[in-house]
């Protein structure tokens, strides 16, 4: 993975402020303060170590621009930056495939290409669908989309496009004007809509000046937002930006919504929201263990609340390694939940049966000292098709387990011991 970002800046003061927003990032400046500095370093590194440049329109041995051909030649993707806004200047740069140029006279741009650089990484793994019949803007789109390194599929058809957002769950965004072959794009966008919410798939509608109230139709049918034909290079990139940051917010917050922020595990609430949602019947033979660790509180009580958190993200790390092809959750505190799908009871008990040994062997590092910890389980076949009973019948055996000695497997009225 591209690490490096070519900085050329004339002055010190500039290239010590680009280069923070770089590091910052997450990625590594290779700053020069001229056009011959810039080829001389980067001559010294593999072309595909870097990710972009960030490069001065004007430069003492390069004033024209001629630093941006360098970039561009040497199949680096050229962020450009200029003292002023200029529309001069600015035609003149957008002449050139560079990936965008930022006026470097407030905050406020600065903080744009801190963004920039984070989604010319990102955009790697995110796809963009552009079904238009105009020729000269799709080829203008599918330009800049390349060159902000997204995964671009080009459809000549609606149905086009709903085979392959049936394919690749990495498509974030749909770009679509109007008069498609197959069907008109309002009803593309009403057909999608169906399939995926807003909060799923951002829709962006393209409108001719010509019809002004397109952009409403659009919007009424499901689309998050609409560009007028013919539309600018920046304002493109802008709804671009803006629509798949939303989409990825929501799936942030859903995701922190739904995971256990200590383990990374799902929580609780995702437990029941896929068991009901997702297993819309339950299936006739199944398992579900409630999972207690043994004593716990002696640990937090002797070696303090942070070292209790280092094991309880020992446990969760060594659930996923033996519940990898199934649900694990952290329902809270020391308490774990596996719900194990199409199994007999023997089978779980068996699988069950492996953790809890692998737990008891485990030393786990608490600082210089070396704990190992046990567990007590729960498992509960019970047919039904409601999770409450199972998740009541589970923890009724937990509490015998527990009653019996601990560091064991208690299922329905049997017992299963060290």
């Amino acid at each position: 993975m591209p690490q490096n970002v070519l900085v050329i800046e004339n002055s010190d003061k500039n290239l010590d402020v680009v280069s923070k927003l770089v590091r910052k990032a997450g990625l590594t400046p290779v700053g020069a303060h001229s056009l011959t500095e810039a080829g001389a370093r980067f001559a010294l590194m593999m072309p595909e170590s870097f990710l972009c440049s960030i490069v001065a329109h004007n430069l003492p041995d390069a004033p024209n621009g001629e630093a941006i051909d360098f970039a561009i030649d040497a199949f680096i993707p050229a962020i450009v930056t200029t003292d002023t806004l200029e529309a001069k200047t600015r035609d003149k740069v957008l002449e050139k495939d560079v990936v965008d140029y930022i006026p470097k006279e407030n905050a406020q741009n600065y903080d744009y290409l801190s963004r920039l650089l984070f989604r010319l990484e990102k955009n790697k793994s995110t796809g963009v669908v552009v079904v238009s019949t105009h020729r000269s803007s799709r080829r203008k789109m599918l330009s800049l989309l390349y060159r902000h390194n997204f995964v671009v599929y080009d459809c000549p058809t609606a149905s086009d496009a709903m085979s392959i957002l049936a394919e690749h769950a990495h498509i974030r965004l749909v770009i679509t004007d109007n008069a498609l072959p197959d069907m008109t794009g309002t009803q593309f966008i009403s057909g999608l809509r169906k399939a995926f919410s807003k909060e799923q798939l951002a829709i962006i509608g393209l409108a001719s000046d010509q019809r002004p109230l397109m952009s409403a139709h659009f919007i009424k049918s499901g689309a998050n937002d609409f560009l007028h034909l013919p539309y600018c290079h920046e304002e493109f990139l802008c709804r671009v930006m803006q629509n798949i940051e939303y989409i990825e917010s929501v799936e942030a917050i859903r995701r922190a919504a739904n995971t256990d922020y200590l383990t990374g595990l799902p929580n609780r609430r995702h437990f029941f929201y896929t068991v009901t949602v997702q297993y819309k019947k339950l299936p006739e033979q199944h398992a579900l263990a409630l999972i207690d660790l043994d004593h716990f509180k002696r640990i937090n009580d002797t070696y303090g609340h942070d070292a209790g958190d280092h094991v309880l993200k020992a446990v969760a790390n060594l659930l996923q390694v033996h519940f990898n092809d199934t649900l694990v959750a952290r329902f809270g505190g020391e308490e774990f939940c596996v719900y194990l799908p199409k199994i007999d009871l023997n089978n779980a008990q068996e699988r069950l049966n492996r953790f809890r040994i692998a737990l008891e062997k485990m030393p786990i590092q608490l600082g210089e000292e070396s704990v190992k910890v046990t567990c007590s389980i729960g498992l509960c076949n019970t047919p039904t098709q409601n999770i409450e009973t199972l998740l009541s019948s589970a923890d009724k055996l937990l509490y015998k387990a527990k009653h019996a000695g601990r560091n064991q497997v208690y299922l329905n009225s049997e017992t299963q011991e060290v």
